[in-house]
């Protein structure tokens, strides 16, 4: 901008020694460039700034009236960089320090017009120079009002509009309170296509029908139906039939002939009602009546105004449950791998046991007793280890209780089938973690105790658990086997405490233990009081 009006000046003025004027306002404005955020420095730099801009205004127009230029009209040649300062107090939004400053501009451009004196009398009487200092001034307060109303708009906008992870809270709390307001407090697709059924058939005959949703790859699957007998439906969505036309157009549609791919015959009236939320088809309603022309236009009308709010009830069961599993398919993949290297291949011993007995069974008979003795035995095993399982499935951290006492719970139970004798230390603050990361923390701790019992080979067993939020620490060691000897299918239980770890931002730490045995240690944040310990000179004994 100074570039600017430095070339407008010599143009209007034809006279170098004017550009004075341009460096005094850089020298002006340097101060609030080289210290924008100071609360004096940057304010006073402007106010010099619209200082020396109206006194450059005056003395250039008057050079130029005198060169020949029309009347005053050469202020314009400086007063552009009036949107220098405004713009910066507009960008920091400051509009009151904007319009403070178009004020003592106009007040300067007033007193050096009044002052400065041209052929004819005063630079103020000419009319040129009024309405070119009038007509930036008037720019500059648009420019300033514009800027300050944008900015209220934004605002009311940025307070309508919540940022994504309060959107998620807010949308994950209706969904829990509108689950448990809904008629039997559940959101299952089934049962909401069941009762659409129901409420259908209060309005319209039908002998049969069914809802059906989208399963991917162009098919569709049926989630409810009724009738007297099952039907076989027509679910492919790239056939020549009414359901692939309502579900292509969104529109409902009735026919002459049975959706059936069994059906025997006779006559029949169909009519498909695509259920329609929002722009997206998420599944038809079909019903069918053995009668010609059952469905009249006043009944398709009757079934669409049930269909409609039926479509948002669905669309929200159907992500409802897909949230549902994709939150139980990381616990379903452990079971599955538990089960697999578990009670699976103990089964498969218990199978081959069995096999054993039945070709000793005629020959040697007390080879076979001492067989099925041994096939007991294992089944007992085999019992208690599902027992196990299921009660590490219903192991939760209680709100009273607390995390240790959890954690004190399992290693008794699970160290006194196995055998171990467990020493427990439990150091835990009135203070609790959040419940999803004493939920990971219990789960991190049964994987360890669980890992010792099958796969050490231990007698006892020291569980550690110190809780001062936001710090904890559980430690399991065992005097057992140790790392290198165990088996490999231990080694998933490990992966999944890694994982358990890392989404709680803790660290995982499993180390031999002298001299014998393995310790699996998870730690997260840092312990405050241990540091407060360290850093002071306790007294002898304590």
């Amino acid at each position: 901008m100074l570039a600017l009006i430095a070339i407008l000046t010599l143009f209007a003025t034809r006279d170098v020694t004017q550009l004075w004027w341009i460096a005094l306002l850089a020298v002006a404005g340097l101060p609030s460039l080289l210290a924008p955020q100071h609360r004096l420095v940057g304010p006073l730099s402007r106010v010099a700034e619209v200082v020396v801009l109206g006194l450059a205004a005056s003395q250039v127009a008057a050079e130029a009236s005198i060169g020949g230029t029309v009347d005053g009209l050469g202020a314009s040649a400086v007063l552009p960089y009036l949107a220098v300062p405004v713009t910066v107090t507009a960008l920091r939004r400051r509009f009151a320090e904007g319009a403070a400053l178009l004020v003592v501009t106009a007040v300067t451009l007033l007193v050096s017009g009044a002052s400065t004196q041209v052929e004819g009398g005063a630079q103020l009487a000419q009319p040129g120079y009024l309405a070119v200092c009038a007509q930036w001034l008037i720019l500059a307060a648009l420019g300033l009002y514009a800027a300050g109303t944008l900015h209220q708009v934004m605002a009311v906008r940025g307070e309508g509009k919540p940022q994504p992870y309060a959107e998620a809270t807010r949308l994950l709390t209706q969904l829990r309170t509108v689950a448990r307001q809904l008629p039997g407090a559940t959101l299952d697709p089934g049962g909401i296509s069941e009762h659409l059924l129901e409420e259908l058939r209060t309005v319209a005959r039908a002998d049969r029908g069914a809802v059906l949703s989208a399963s991917g790859g162009g098919r569709l699957v049926v989630l409810a139906q009724a009738g007297v007998d099952r039907v076989d439906w027509e679910t492919t969505l790239d056939a020549d039939s009414a359901i692939a036309d309502a579900w292509a157009t969104q529109q409902a549609t009735t026919a002459a002939r049975s959706q059936s791919r069994s059906h025997r015959g006779g006559e029949v009236s169909a009519l498909i009602v695509p259920l329609v939320a929002g722009v997206r088809t998420v599944g038809l309603v079909v019903l069918e009546a053995d009668a010609t022309h059952a469905y009249p236009p006043p009944v398709v009308a009757r079934v669409t105004g049930l269909t409609r709010p039926a479509a948002l009830r669905l669309e929200a069961a159907l992500l409802f449950d897909e949230v549902r599993s994709l939150a139980t398919n990381e616990e379903r993949q452990r079971l599955a791998r538990e089960i697999h290297d578990g009670v699976a291949q103990e089964l498969v011993m218990v199978g081959y046991g069995i096999d054993n007995a039945l070709a000793t069974v005629f020959d040697d008979a007390d080879e076979t007793a001492e067989a099925l003795r041994t096939l007991r035995g294992e089944v007992t095993r085999v019992i208690q280890e599902l027992r196990l399982s299921l009660f590490e499935l219903r192991s939760e951290v209680d709100r009273q209780g607390g995390l240790a006492a959890a954690i004190a719970e399992y290693a008794r139970t699970v160290g006194a089938s196995g055998g171990l004798r467990v020493h427990l230390s439990l150091d835990e603050s009135t203070a609790r973690l959040p419940a999803a990361t004493e939920a990971e923390l219990l789960r991190i701790a049964q994987e360890a105790v669980t890992n010792a019992r099958k796969h050490a080979g231990a007698s006892n067993l020291w569980v550690t658990c110190e809780v001062d939020p936001p710090y904890a620490q559980i430690e399991v060691s065992d005097d057992g086997q140790g790392m290198a000897d165990q088996r490999p299918d231990g080694r998933y239980g490990l992966a999944i405490m890694a994982e358990r770890a890392e989404r709680i931002r803790g660290r995982l730490e499993i180390r031999p233990r002298q001299p014998s045995g393995t310790t699996v240690a998870v730690v997260l944040g840092t312990s405050a009081r241990r540091d407060n310990v360290r850093g002071s000179a306790a007294p002898e004994g304590e």
